[in-house]
Protein backbone atom coordinates (compact mmCIF):
# COMPACT_ATOMS: atom_id res chain seq x y z
CA UNK A 1 0.00 0.00 0.00
CA UNK A 2 1.50 3.15 -0.80
CA UNK A 3 1.94 6.20 1.57
CA UNK A 4 -0.06 9.37 0.81
CA UNK A 5 1.00 13.17 0.00
CA UNK A 6 1.72 15.18 2.60
CA UNK A 7 -0.21 18.28 3.32
CA UNK A 8 0.88 22.41 2.44
CA UNK A 9 2.01 23.99 5.68
CA UNK A 10 -0.93 26.15 7.56
CA UNK A 11 -0.80 30.11 7.56
CA UNK A 12 0.72 30.43 10.77
CA UNK A 13 4.16 30.90 9.93
CA UNK A 14 3.11 33.92 7.91
CA UNK A 15 1.01 35.87 10.89
CA UNK A 16 4.53 35.01 12.49
CA UNK A 17 6.38 36.58 9.83
CA UNK A 18 4.01 39.41 10.00
CA UNK A 19 4.64 40.12 13.70
CA UNK A 20 8.02 39.65 13.09
CA UNK A 21 8.37 41.97 10.34
CA UNK A 22 6.30 44.52 12.23
CA UNK A 23 8.39 44.30 15.19
CA UNK A 24 11.19 45.31 13.22
CA UNK A 25 10.04 48.30 11.91
CA UNK A 26 9.13 49.84 15.34
CA UNK A 27 12.65 48.38 16.68
CA UNK A 28 15.22 51.16 17.51
CA UNK A 29 16.99 52.97 14.75
CA UNK A 30 20.72 52.03 14.12
CA UNK A 31 23.53 53.96 14.97
CA UNK A 32 23.74 55.29 10.98
CA UNK A 33 19.75 56.88 11.08
CA UNK A 34 20.33 58.57 14.86
CA UNK A 35 20.79 62.86 13.97
CA UNK A 36 22.39 64.75 16.54
CA UNK A 37 19.80 68.18 17.36
CA UNK A 38 20.34 71.28 15.61
CA UNK A 39 20.86 74.04 18.13
CA UNK A 40 20.61 77.58 16.83
CA UNK A 41 23.48 80.03 18.01
CA UNK A 42 22.62 83.39 19.09
CA UNK A 43 23.69 86.98 17.90
CA UNK A 44 26.82 86.63 19.90
CA UNK A 45 27.69 83.27 19.15
CA UNK A 46 26.40 81.92 21.75
CA UNK A 47 23.76 79.34 21.88
CA UNK A 48 19.74 79.80 22.41
CA UNK A 49 19.72 78.33 25.46
CA UNK A 50 22.49 80.40 27.11
CA UNK A 51 20.62 83.90 25.84
CA UNK A 52 16.95 83.51 26.52
CA UNK A 53 15.83 79.95 26.84
CA UNK A 54 13.88 80.27 23.28
CA UNK A 55 14.62 79.41 19.89
CA UNK A 56 15.31 82.95 17.77
CA UNK A 57 13.39 83.39 14.24
CA UNK A 58 16.29 82.94 11.67
CA UNK A 59 13.78 84.85 9.32
CA UNK A 60 14.26 88.09 11.19
CA UNK A 61 18.04 87.49 11.20
CA UNK A 62 18.29 87.23 7.30
CA UNK A 63 15.62 89.99 7.61
CA UNK A 64 18.35 92.44 9.06
CA UNK A 65 21.18 91.38 7.16
CA UNK A 66 19.62 92.59 3.94
CA UNK A 67 18.48 96.20 5.35
CA UNK A 68 20.38 99.09 3.78
CA UNK A 69 22.47 100.80 6.44
CA UNK A 70 20.91 104.31 7.44
CA UNK A 71 22.52 107.65 5.37
CA UNK A 72 25.02 110.09 6.65
CA UNK A 73 22.59 113.16 7.14
CA UNK A 74 24.19 116.38 7.50
CA UNK A 75 23.00 119.79 8.38
CA UNK A 76 23.53 121.13 5.20
CA UNK A 77 21.46 118.61 3.09
CA UNK A 78 18.39 119.18 5.51
CA UNK A 79 18.98 123.20 5.19
CA UNK A 80 19.05 122.79 1.06
CA UNK A 81 15.72 120.75 1.29
CA UNK A 82 13.98 123.26 2.97
CA UNK A 83 14.84 125.85 0.78
CA UNK A 84 14.28 123.93 -2.14
CA UNK A 85 10.52 123.24 -0.37
CA UNK A 86 10.06 127.05 0.51
CA UNK A 87 10.79 128.04 -3.15
CA UNK A 88 8.44 125.17 -4.06
CA UNK A 89 5.63 126.83 -2.02
CA UNK A 90 6.61 130.64 -2.73
CA UNK A 91 6.23 129.54 -6.64
CA UNK A 92 2.99 127.74 -6.01
CA UNK A 93 1.56 130.77 -4.21
CA UNK A 94 2.77 133.18 -7.13
CA UNK A 95 1.32 130.87 -9.79
CA UNK A 96 -2.14 131.30 -7.73
CA UNK A 97 -1.91 134.88 -6.65
CA UNK A 98 -1.27 135.17 -10.86
CA UNK A 99 -4.09 133.48 -11.52
CA UNK A 100 -6.64 135.04 -9.51
CA UNK A 101 -5.58 138.71 -10.07
CA UNK A 102 -6.70 137.69 -14.12
CA UNK A 103 -9.53 136.11 -12.74
CA UNK A 104 -10.13 139.36 -11.38
CA UNK A 105 -9.32 141.57 -13.47
CA UNK A 106 -11.27 140.07 -16.35
CA UNK A 107 -14.49 139.98 -14.47
CA UNK A 108 -13.77 143.97 -13.70
CA UNK A 109 -13.25 144.47 -17.79
CA UNK A 110 -16.32 142.85 -18.19
CA UNK A 111 -18.37 144.68 -15.59
CA UNK A 112 -17.16 148.00 -16.91
CA UNK A 113 -17.81 147.28 -20.59
CA UNK A 114 -21.15 146.48 -20.07
CA UNK A 115 -21.68 149.66 -17.39
CA UNK A 116 -20.21 151.61 -20.51
CA UNK A 117 -22.67 150.11 -22.87
CA UNK A 118 -25.58 150.97 -20.34
CA UNK A 119 -24.36 154.54 -20.36
CA UNK A 120 -23.90 155.18 -23.72
CA UNK A 121 -27.01 153.73 -24.97
CA UNK A 122 -29.18 155.69 -21.55
CA UNK A 123 -27.26 158.56 -22.80
CA UNK A 124 -27.43 158.53 -26.70
CA UNK A 125 -31.08 157.45 -26.34
CA UNK A 126 -32.16 160.57 -23.91
CA UNK A 127 -29.79 162.89 -25.43
CA UNK A 128 -31.34 165.04 -28.69
CA UNK A 129 -29.39 162.83 -31.64
CA UNK A 130 -32.45 160.31 -31.25
CA UNK A 131 -35.11 163.51 -31.34
CA UNK A 132 -38.75 163.38 -33.14
CA UNK A 133 -37.94 165.01 -36.41
CA UNK A 134 -40.73 162.96 -38.32
CA UNK A 135 -44.29 161.66 -36.87
CA UNK A 136 -45.30 158.60 -39.76
CA UNK A 137 -49.23 157.67 -39.33
CA UNK A 138 -50.09 154.48 -41.04
CA UNK A 139 -53.70 152.64 -41.48
CA UNK A 140 -55.99 155.93 -42.57
CA UNK A 141 -58.71 155.31 -45.00
CA UNK A 142 -61.20 157.86 -43.80
CA UNK A 143 -59.31 159.96 -41.49
CA UNK A 144 -57.15 162.70 -42.64
CA UNK A 145 -53.55 161.33 -41.83
CA UNK A 146 -52.18 165.22 -41.84
CA UNK A 147 -54.97 165.73 -39.09
CA UNK A 148 -53.28 163.33 -37.19
CA UNK A 149 -50.11 164.51 -37.31
CA UNK A 150 -50.87 167.61 -36.15
CA UNK A 151 -52.48 166.71 -33.79
CA UNK A 152 -49.39 164.96 -32.63
CA UNK A 153 -47.14 167.73 -33.52
CA UNK A 154 -46.35 168.69 -30.04
CA UNK A 155 -44.26 165.38 -29.67
CA UNK A 156 -41.89 166.72 -32.57
CA UNK A 157 -38.41 167.55 -30.76
CA UNK A 158 -38.63 165.21 -27.92
CA UNK A 159 -36.62 162.26 -27.36
CA UNK A 160 -37.79 158.74 -28.75
CA UNK A 161 -37.03 157.45 -25.19
CA UNK A 162 -39.13 160.13 -23.81
CA UNK A 163 -42.23 160.22 -26.14
CA UNK A 164 -45.43 160.77 -23.81
CA UNK A 165 -48.07 158.05 -24.24
CA UNK A 166 -50.71 160.08 -22.27
CA UNK A 167 -50.52 162.76 -24.34
CA UNK A 168 -50.96 161.09 -27.41
CA UNK A 169 -53.67 158.96 -26.66
CA UNK A 170 -55.17 162.53 -25.54
CA UNK A 171 -55.12 163.66 -29.09
CA UNK A 172 -56.37 160.61 -30.45
CA UNK A 173 -59.01 160.67 -28.71
CA UNK A 174 -60.51 163.44 -30.43
CA UNK A 175 -60.51 161.23 -33.58
CA UNK A 176 -64.09 159.18 -32.66
CA UNK A 177 -62.69 156.45 -36.16
CA UNK A 178 -59.28 155.89 -34.41
CA UNK A 179 -60.34 152.20 -32.42
CA UNK A 180 -57.08 151.23 -31.45
CA UNK A 181 -53.60 152.76 -32.21
CA UNK A 182 -50.02 151.37 -31.52
CA UNK A 183 -46.79 153.54 -31.56
CA UNK A 184 -43.05 152.21 -33.08
CA UNK A 185 -40.10 154.68 -32.91
CA UNK A 186 -37.78 154.05 -35.85
CA UNK A 187 -34.22 155.33 -34.67
CA UNK A 188 -33.10 157.90 -34.97
CA UNK A 189 -35.78 160.65 -35.64
CA UNK A 190 -38.83 158.60 -36.76
CA UNK A 191 -42.43 157.96 -35.05
CA UNK A 192 -44.64 155.80 -36.28
CA UNK A 193 -48.62 155.86 -35.25
CA UNK A 194 -50.18 152.59 -36.43
CA UNK A 195 -54.15 153.45 -36.15
CA UNK A 196 -57.20 150.46 -36.73
CA UNK A 197 -60.33 152.52 -37.48
CA UNK A 198 -63.69 152.24 -36.34
CA UNK A 199 -66.23 150.32 -39.07
CA UNK A 200 -69.03 152.55 -39.84
CA UNK A 201 -72.17 149.79 -39.20
CA UNK A 202 -75.38 151.78 -39.90
CA UNK A 203 -77.31 155.05 -39.75
CA UNK A 204 -79.40 156.21 -36.92
CA UNK A 205 -81.88 159.23 -36.93
CA UNK A 206 -81.13 161.68 -34.38
CA UNK A 207 -82.74 164.88 -33.83
CA UNK A 208 -79.00 166.55 -34.96
CA UNK A 209 -79.51 164.53 -38.06
CA UNK A 210 -77.98 161.32 -39.28
CA UNK A 211 -75.21 159.43 -36.75
CA UNK A 212 -72.79 157.09 -38.82
CA UNK A 213 -72.03 154.72 -35.98
CA UNK A 214 -70.36 151.42 -35.26
CA UNK A 215 -70.88 147.70 -33.84
CA UNK A 216 -69.73 149.27 -30.55
CA UNK A 217 -72.70 152.08 -31.12
CA UNK A 218 -69.91 154.93 -31.22
CA UNK A 219 -71.02 158.11 -33.29
CA UNK A 220 -68.26 158.50 -36.15
CA UNK A 221 -69.71 161.52 -37.80
CA UNK A 222 -73.05 163.11 -37.64
CA UNK A 223 -74.52 164.78 -40.72
CA UNK A 224 -77.85 166.57 -42.29
CA UNK A 225 -78.21 163.60 -44.97
CA UNK A 226 -77.95 160.25 -44.47
CA UNK A 227 -74.58 158.61 -46.40
CA UNK A 228 -75.10 156.31 -48.97
CA UNK A 229 -74.49 152.93 -48.48
CA UNK A 230 -75.20 152.27 -45.03
CA UNK A 231 -78.54 150.75 -43.35
CA UNK A 232 -80.75 152.37 -41.30
CA UNK A 233 -80.48 151.32 -37.68
CA UNK A 234 -83.97 151.56 -35.63
CA UNK A 235 -84.02 150.17 -32.43
CA UNK A 236 -86.04 150.24 -29.05
CA UNK A 237 -83.46 151.41 -26.27
CA UNK A 238 -80.73 153.59 -28.21
CA UNK A 239 -77.58 152.87 -29.22
CA UNK A 240 -76.45 151.09 -25.88
CA UNK A 241 -79.62 148.61 -25.32
CA UNK A 242 -79.27 145.01 -26.05
CA UNK A 243 -81.68 145.87 -29.60
CA UNK A 244 -79.01 147.33 -30.81
CA UNK A 245 -75.59 145.19 -29.83
CA UNK A 246 -77.89 142.22 -31.13
CA UNK A 247 -78.51 144.27 -34.62
CA UNK A 248 -74.87 145.20 -35.40
CA UNK A 249 -73.71 141.53 -34.34
CA UNK A 250 -76.49 140.51 -37.22
CA UNK A 251 -75.08 143.00 -39.56
CA UNK A 252 -71.53 141.80 -39.15
CA UNK A 253 -72.14 138.29 -39.65
CA UNK A 254 -73.53 138.59 -43.18
CA UNK A 255 -71.32 138.06 -46.12
CA UNK A 256 -69.54 141.15 -48.22
CA UNK A 257 -72.88 140.42 -50.69
CA UNK A 258 -75.55 140.40 -48.61
CA UNK A 259 -74.35 143.24 -46.28
CA UNK A 260 -74.56 145.83 -48.98
CA UNK A 261 -78.02 144.96 -50.28
CA UNK A 262 -79.88 145.53 -46.55
CA UNK A 263 -81.05 149.24 -46.56
CA UNK A 264 -82.64 149.11 -42.61
CA UNK A 265 -82.82 146.81 -39.92
CA UNK A 266 -85.18 147.01 -36.86
CA UNK A 267 -85.65 145.30 -33.49
CA UNK A 268 -87.66 146.19 -30.65
CA UNK A 269 -85.50 143.48 -28.17
CA UNK A 270 -82.37 141.18 -29.06
CA UNK A 271 -84.95 138.37 -29.99
CA UNK A 272 -86.46 139.73 -33.18
CA UNK A 273 -84.09 141.22 -35.04
CA UNK A 274 -85.67 141.97 -38.87
CA UNK A 275 -83.39 143.20 -41.91
CA UNK A 276 -84.78 144.54 -44.99
CA UNK A 277 -83.40 144.43 -48.45
CA UNK A 278 -83.42 147.57 -50.28
CA UNK A 279 -83.98 146.39 -54.20
CA UNK A 280 -87.09 144.40 -53.61
CA UNK A 281 -88.09 145.44 -50.42
CA UNK A 282 -88.38 142.06 -49.34
CA UNK A 283 -88.04 141.02 -45.04
CA UNK A 284 -85.57 138.65 -43.43
CA UNK A 285 -86.61 137.42 -40.04
CA UNK A 286 -83.68 137.06 -38.38
CA UNK A 287 -84.58 136.55 -34.71
CA UNK A 288 -82.09 136.59 -32.23
CA UNK A 289 -78.06 137.60 -32.85
CA UNK A 290 -77.70 133.41 -31.94
CA UNK A 291 -76.18 130.96 -34.19
CA UNK A 292 -75.88 134.02 -36.89
CA UNK A 293 -73.44 132.21 -38.75
CA UNK A 294 -75.13 129.64 -39.20
CA UNK A 295 -78.56 131.70 -40.03
CA UNK A 296 -76.49 133.84 -42.90
CA UNK A 297 -75.42 130.30 -44.70
CA UNK A 298 -79.14 129.39 -44.69
CA UNK A 299 -79.96 132.73 -46.01
CA UNK A 300 -77.65 132.15 -49.07
CA UNK A 301 -78.69 129.13 -49.84
CA UNK A 302 -82.33 129.98 -49.46
CA UNK A 303 -81.76 133.48 -51.81
CA UNK A 304 -80.04 130.80 -54.69
CA UNK A 305 -82.49 128.28 -54.34
CA UNK A 306 -85.64 131.27 -54.50
CA UNK A 307 -84.40 134.63 -55.45
CA UNK A 308 -85.61 137.70 -53.35
CA UNK A 309 -87.64 138.94 -55.95
CA UNK A 310 -90.08 136.12 -56.02
CA UNK A 311 -90.64 135.88 -52.29
CA UNK A 312 -91.63 138.44 -49.80
CA UNK A 313 -89.85 136.95 -46.63
CA UNK A 314 -87.15 134.81 -44.98
CA UNK A 315 -87.50 133.64 -41.95
CA UNK A 316 -84.13 131.92 -40.60
CA UNK A 317 -84.76 132.85 -37.13
CA UNK A 318 -85.06 128.65 -36.41
CA UNK A 319 -82.13 127.77 -39.42
CA UNK A 320 -82.63 124.18 -39.24
CA UNK A 321 -86.47 124.80 -40.49
CA UNK A 322 -86.36 128.08 -42.34
CA UNK A 323 -89.18 129.12 -44.06
CA UNK A 324 -89.94 130.91 -47.00
CA UNK A 325 -92.66 133.25 -47.62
Amino acid sequence: MRRPTPLPPTGRPARESYSTARASETSAPSDSEILAPVVPLGVDGASADQNSGEIPDTRDMRDREHLPSQPNVRWRDVWRAARARRKALRAEVRRFTVRQRRRRMLALGVVSSLGLLVLVTVGAAYSPLFAVEQISVVGTSQLDAEEVQNALADQLGTPLAQIDSSAIKAALVAFPLVETYALEAKPPHELVVRIVERTPLGIVETPAGFSTVDGAGVVLSTTESAPENLPTIDVEGGLGSDAFLAAGQVLRSLSDDLRPQVTAVTATSANDVTLTLGGTDTSIVWGSADESALKSLTLQKLMVAKPSESVSFYDVSSPDVAVVG
